[in-house]
Parts: structure tokens; C-alpha cells; sequence
């Protein structure tokens, strides 16, 4: 340690009174991002925490070189078909971002004799910006014109683009703060979604006629309930375009012949608070995936004519214990993408004639106890083969190709890690903990076989939980400098998520949502009591609403942990929630409760992060943000950190990290996101004892 002194942030009392209690707050002067103290308070922690961390520059360094060795840096994923063309992206060594690439080709392969068409490069398009990012991209059917969104600030603001794949050309005239693009059959008209200033959501769609001035824009749909968000996409086939507008709980179809753009969108179904569906189209049926009779959902059909709930006919039943994720629409048949015991699956059904009749037709295998499965890009519709991606803890990114006449799975592409990697060094399990109410909660764990000490290694815990989100169980090559120093690494998929369906969203949401905290406790007892780690050597990291998990389970049961990593951390929760002029506040009550009620105030102040740190000793804690991340803004954990510092009655290290020219998901580029990730793992290797002398 060195005898750096951690940054003072001044105290600005300030008090509001809530359903009768009083919220103090001594460093909401923190919100002013154009207040130069605030500035100066963020860099002075930044170089606080680079002091704080020069003794392990070295390691730094050593192992972003390691993470680098392990990562073939110039590469190209698979073609995939779509019209005339076939598309992929690559990667140059030394370069930040993705070259986006086509070539002409037949319906079996691309034209490896053609010209390489360079689409877009990432690289060109981020000179002279510190952040670049791309967000929606749709190309006409034609497959000459390219609509794009681009953001060079990371708080997620985009504007749109219109480029002529024929001549390179960019016509003139930007739109800003778009959010979904998609183009009508004529090859002309344009849909587009732009988001509100103040709330920060997509709440219109707008109509532009390619090569016409954007000030004739037409606005085609405006929802003013501020809880939802709109975006437009098309149907598999390419013949409706859908306008859907959902919030967290609840959702709406309007659909518009996509060969009659300047006609009227029409509604599936009117929305009904609670309920969620989502529809895709094929010979004159709507396909609808809803949610009308049971959470996990189910499938029904209507025809185009008809589609109101009288006309739905039931095709796949709800089922207690199967969630019904999505579905992949094509001529001859359906791919049902299911989530069953936390595990997705990937089932089949042959279309039996034109109508929607169907019959099980297999599903996809999967060779491993645990592991994360999805659709590939597939965007051909009269197809008898079907791409999917699979990959596990230990197994790297593939890309599969299963073609349903010999029900045969061909690997087209598996990510090659260089610098020596032995997948058989490595093992994963699934166990469950049981939390106090009694429920089992999967935990997947990986490690390396070799340097495994039963009660002995340094464990390290991840977790989520919130917003139904299912923690996929991804490769990563990072990852492996980790393993390779002896840390068990496990995935705790806690209540809050999706990962067994709705329900166990439902049971960790709203007044339920002590049980995401209490089921990740109960996680990591459970897994140093089976050996799997030692007690006093384990680091627990979580973002953004991991990030909440992070400063609950911390202020429950500090002793538990070692060292905690919390990247852009959700845990300034009543002043967020209180503020309704805040980008996402209001949209999130269905997630959290409205604090404007009694009892969900109470609820959210019994477990919100920044106003329940006490005096106490806390773990080491890195606390990382960026200035222009929108959806926690920067303030939340600078807030946490300043109080933390007047309250912690230990001398463990506390840093707060902030990328000055980045947003929610940290650095743009692949390099300097490398970085970013070798500067926690020097910071967990360190606290965890790891290093010699440590």
C-alpha cells in the first residue's frame, strides 16, 4: 500500500422529507456535471487510485499482454447470406474496431474471387473521437442503401446516417437521438425511432423518403406514456413492418405492409397492462408469442385478417416450467427458443402444409451439463438449414450450421484462442445453494482442474439479478489469466433474473427483491462451505443492477467478502427513483416499485445501497463509472464512494475509476477495454493474496 491520501469530497447538507421520514444527503452537489469541483473531485480519485495502484503496474501491463496473447487479433466471423450479398465483419491487428464487409456470392457460399465491399469501418468513423460506438444498422432489400446510427460520447445518444453502398457516398442531413432504423420493400421509405430529450426513451416513429430533406419527415406514431419505448423492425419474410411498443411489463404490436409504406399501422391487440406478446408473420398467419395465460408464455396463431385475441388459436401451451424465450419463423419451419432448469433449448417444428399446423421435429443437443445456446444470423427465410452459436464456461464462441433433413449440427467457425490454451485443463459444474426460504439457486462454477485446492483457492463470485436477465454462461479469454492463478470463478443465478423464467423475475422484483441479495449470500456460503473456496479469500463483482447487488449484500454482510469489483453500480436508489426527471426513472417503477408510494418507499430505503452504509468495516472495494453513462449516471457511485470514505472504519483500499470519455458499457475499443480489465484484475489478484508478498 502506498500512503496515498484518498480525495476529501466536501459535505453540502441537504434534506428532503418523504411519506414522513427525512432523506439526508450530504453530496448531491455531485450531480453538477458542469461544476468544476465536481470535475476536479472525479480526477483527484482517478489519481488516488493510479497511486494506489503503481505498485502493480507491472502485473497491469503483464497481464493485458497475457489477455492480448490469448486473443487472435486479426480474424473474421462467418458469412452469413442475406439477398445478392454475403456479409461479415473483421478485425486488423492494432486496430480498435470491426471492419463491416461484403462480397457477392451464389445461395451457397460468397465469391471468394470478388471484391471485398467495405460497408463500414469502425476505425475510419472513430478518428478523432475517445469513444465510438455503432447502434441499429438496417440495408435496404435491394441491398444498395445503408441506414446507421452512430455514438461518439457513450451516453447512447445516436445520430442516424444514410450511406450509398453503390458509391460510398453519405447523403447529407443527420437525425439525432435515434434509436431503431428499418427500411420498407420499396427501397425508399424509411422508418425510425427517436427518443424523448428529457426521459431518454424511444417514444416516436418517424417516416423519411430517401433523398428528401429530413425536415419532411413524417411522425407516424407517438406513445406518451412514459413507461414504454418504441422500435420498428420487420418480419422474418420482409413483408410487415412492426411497430412495437413495450414497457418492462407490458407490450403492443402495430404491424404495415411493408410494400404499402405510406399506409396505416394496425394493432395486434390493444395493450392490457401485464401483458407482454411479441408477433412475427408467415403465409397469411400471425405468429404470437404471449404471456395472456401463464408468465412463462405461449404460443398462438391468428390470421392477418383477424389478429385480435377472439381469432388466437393455441399452437405451443404455457408450461409451469418452461419458458418460451423466442421464436425463429421460416418457410418450411420454427425454431422454439426455450429456457428450461436455467438451460436454454433449441426445439423444432416442421410446418406440416401452408397453414400453421406443425409437429415436433427434434431438438438441437448440447454435449455439456452447462452452457449458453442462441439463433446465429439467419436471415434467409426459404431455408432448410439453421445457424445457432453455442459456447460454455470452458468451450469457445462456435457457430453451428444444423440442417434439418440429416438433423446434423456442421461447425462453421469456433473462436481459435492462441498462446496454448488446453481446454481439458479446465472443468465446469452446475450445484445449487439453498436460500433461506428454502428455494435452490443454480450456481455455475469453472476452474482449472490442476490448481484446484479443496477450502484452499481464491473464489470469485458474479451476480445480477435483476430486470429478468439470464446470466449467459460465455467463454472468455480473459477470463483464463484468472484461472490459470488458481481463482474458482462461479456465476450465481440468483432471483431477479430470468434464468428459470418469469417467475424467478417475479420472485426477485418490486416488494420481493431482498431475495437477489439474500439468494447471492446464501450463494457464496453454500460454495465455501463445499470447498470451492476459501472464506477469507472471496471477491464478489456485479454492474450496473449487479451493481446494486454489490453495495446490498456488502452493507448485509461485509465480512463475507474480501474484495468487491462494481462497475457503474445502481445505488443511489431512492434519490434516483424520487427524481422522475431522470432518463429511465419512470419506465423503472415496474422494476423497482414507485417510491411515491408508502410502501414501496419503505421497501426500496430498507435495502438502497448509499443510505444504508453504516459505520463498519467494509472489503476492499474498487467502485468504477463514467461520466457519460446513461443509464446510472456518474454521481450515483461517486456519491457512495465520498460517503463510504467518512463511514468505513477499516484501512482496505476504497478506489473510484472514472472513464472521463466513455458511458455505461466503459471503453469503446477492444484495447482499451483490455485495459480496463487487467486494471480489476491486478486490483482482485492483489486483495485476494495472490501475488508473492501480497
Amino acid at each position: 500500500m502506498t500512503q496515498n491520501q484518498p480525495p476529501v469530497a466536501r459535505k453540502q447538507h441537504t434534506e428532503t422529507t418523504v411519506h414522513g421520514l427525512v432523506l439526508t444527503d450530504d453530496y448531491a452537489w455531485l450531480r453538477d456535471k458542469e461544476n468544476p469541483d465536481v470535475t476536479a473531485y472525479l480526477k483527484a480519485e482517478n489519481a488516488y487510485a493510479e497511486a494506489e495502484m503503481a505498485p502493480q503496474a507491472g502485473l497491469r501491463e503483464a497481464l493485458y499482454r497475457e489477455m492480448l496473447s490469448h486473443i487472435k487479433q486479426t480474424d473474421v466471423t462467418v458469412p452469413y447470406r442475406d439477398g445478392a450479398w454475403w456479409y461479415y465483419s473483421r478485425t486488423e491487428e492494432g486496430l480498435q474496431y470491426p471492419i463491416y464487409c461484403r462480397k457477392p456470392g451464389d445461395a451457397v457460399a460468397p465469391d471468394s474471387s470478388a471484391p471485398e465491399h467495405v460497408i463500414l469501418d469502425g476505425n475510419q468513423l472513430a478518428t478523432g473521437h475517445t469513444f465510438f460506438a455503432i447502434g441499429d444498422t438496417a440495408i435496404t432489400d435491394d441491398g444498395r442503401w445503408l441506414a446507421y446510427t452512430t455514438d461518439t460520447t457513450g451516453f447512447r445518444q445516436y445520430t442516424l446516417h444514410i450511406k450509398d453502398l453503390e458509391t460510398g457516398e453519405i447523403l447529407p442531413g443527420e437525425v439525432e437521438r435515434v434509436g431503431s432504423v428499418e427500411w420498407a420493400a420499396d427501397n425508399l421509405t424509411l422508418f425510425y425511432s427517436v427518443e424523448d430529450e428529457e426521459q431518454k426513451r424511444q417514444y416516436q416513429l418517424w417516416r423519411h423518403t430517401r433523398g428528401t430533406p429530413h425536415a419532411g419527415d413524417v411522425l407516424v406514431y407517438q406513445d406518451d406514456d412514459e413507461r414504454f419505448n418504441v422500435a420498428a423492425g420487420r418480419t422474418r419474410d420482409g413483408k410487415f413492418v412492426v411497430l412495437e411498443s413495450a414497457s418492462h411489463t407490458t407490450s403492443e404490436s402495430h404491424v404495415l405492409r411493408a410494400d404499402e409504406p405510406l399506409g396505416a399501422f394496425t394493432v395486434i391487440s390493444p395493450r392490457e397492462d401485464e401483458h407482454e406478446y411479441s408477433v412475427d408473420h408467415r403465409n397469411g398467419f400471425w405468429y404470437i408469442r404471449t404471456n395472456d395465460r401463464g408468465r412463462n408464455f405461449r404460443l398462438v396463431t391468428a390470421p392477418v385478417a383477424t389478429p385480435g385475441r377472439a381469432y388466437w388459436t393455441e399452437r405451443i401451451p404455457h408450461r409451469d416450467h418452461v419458458m418460451l424465450e423466442d421464436l425463429d419463423m421460416f418457410a418450411g419451419f420454427q425454431v422454439v427458443c426455450e429456457r428450461e432448469d436455467g438451460l436454454p433449448r433449441l426445439r423444432l417444428w416442421r410446418f406440416t402444409g401452408d397453414g400453421p399446423e406443425a409437429e415436433p421435429a427434434g431438438e438441437i443437443a448440447f454435449p455439456e451439463p452447462a452452457y449458453s445456446a442462441q439463433p446465429h444470423i439467419n436471415r434467409v427465410f426459404e431455408t432448410a438449414v439453421y445457424r445457432y452459436g453455442y459456447m460454455s464456461l470452458v468451450t469457445p464462441g462456435s457457430v453451428f450450421e444444423y440442417d434439418l433433413a440429416t438433423k446434423a449440427s456442421k461447425l462453421l467457425k469456433q473462436l481459435e484462442v492462441p498462446g496454448g490454451f488446453d481446454r481439458g485443463l479446465y472443468c465446469s459444474e452446475r450445484i445449487h445453494a439453498t436460500a433461506p426460504d428454502g428455494v435452490r439457486v443454480p450456481i455455475s462454477l469453472v476452474y482449472r482442474k490442476d490448481k484446484r485446492e479443496p477450502g484452499r483457492n481464491p473464489l470469485y463470485v458474479y451476480g445480477y439479478g435483476s430486470y429478468g436477465y439470464s446470466l449467459p454462461l460465455a467463454f472468455s479469454t480473459s477470463r483464463l489469466s484468472l484461472l490459470d492463478r488458481g481463482v474458482v470463478m462461479a456465476y450465481a443465478h440468483i432471483r431477479g433474473g430470468g434464468d428459470l423464467g418469469k417467475p424467478w423475475h417475479d420472485a426477485g422484483k418490486m416488494l420481493s427483491k431482498r431475495n437477489t441479495f439474500t439468494d447471492f449470500i446464501a450463494a457464496v456460503e453454500h460454495m465455501t462451505a463445499s470447498g470451492y473456496g476459501d472464506p477469507a479469500r472471496v471477491a464478489i463483482e456485479g454492474g450496473s443492477a449487479g451493481g446494486l447487488l454489490m453495495g446490498a449484500v456488502t452493507n448485509l454482510r461485509p465480512e463475507l467478502f474480501r474484495a468487491v469489483v462494481s462497475h457503474v453500480p445502481f445505488v443511489d436508489v431512492m434519490n434516483t427513483m424520487l427524481d422522475a426527471s431522470l432518463p429511465l426513472t419512470v419506465p423503472e417503477y415496474e422494476e423497482w416499485g414507485n417510491p411515491n408510494e408508502e410502501i414501496f418507499f419503505r421497501y426500496m430505503l430498507s435495502y438502497s445501497p448509499y443510505d444504508n452504509l453504516k459505520v463498519a468495516s467494509y472489503p476492499s472495494m474498487l467502485v468504477k463509472t463514467s461520466l457519460y453513462d446513461s443509464q446510472v449516471m456518474y454521481w450515483e457511485p461517486a456519491k457512495y464512494v465520498a460517503k463510504l470514505r467518512t463511514l468505513k472504519t477499516d484501512n482496505n483500499p476504497l478506489l473510484l475509476v472514472t472513464n472521463m470519455e466513455a458511458g455505461h458499457g466503459g471503453a469503446s475499443g477492444r484495447y482499451d477495454y483490455l485495459k480496463e480489465i487487467a486494471f480489476d484484475y491486478a486490483f482482485l489478484l492483489r486483495e485476494l493474496g495472490v501475488l508473492p508478498g501480497a
